[in-house]
């Protein structure tokens, strides 16, 4: 498995930009097209919003119940 890292390795440095020449690469199957209907501001807010709770609503669930945490009966 060893070999294969350093074969990519090689691979990586054989390719890398020499005397200015830059290689793009480009992903060819990515394909994509206009959205069918506008997203307005009214549903990205609320979908920022629900993601924030989802993130951190837990984490600050456990902070205001810390204190409860740390006298809890072992």
């Amino acid at each position: 498995m060893c070999g294969f890292f350093v074969g990519l390795l090689k691979t990586r440095l054989a390719l890398a930009p020499r005397a200015g020449v830059m290689i793009q690469q480009r992903a060819n199957y990515i394909y994509c097209k206009p959205a069918k209907e506008k997203v307005g501001a009214v549903e990205s807010a609320f979908v920022l919003t629900v993601l924030s709770l989802a993130t951190l609503g837990p984490s600050g669930w456990i902070l205001a119940h810390l204190d409860h945490y740390k006298t809890r009966n072992k």
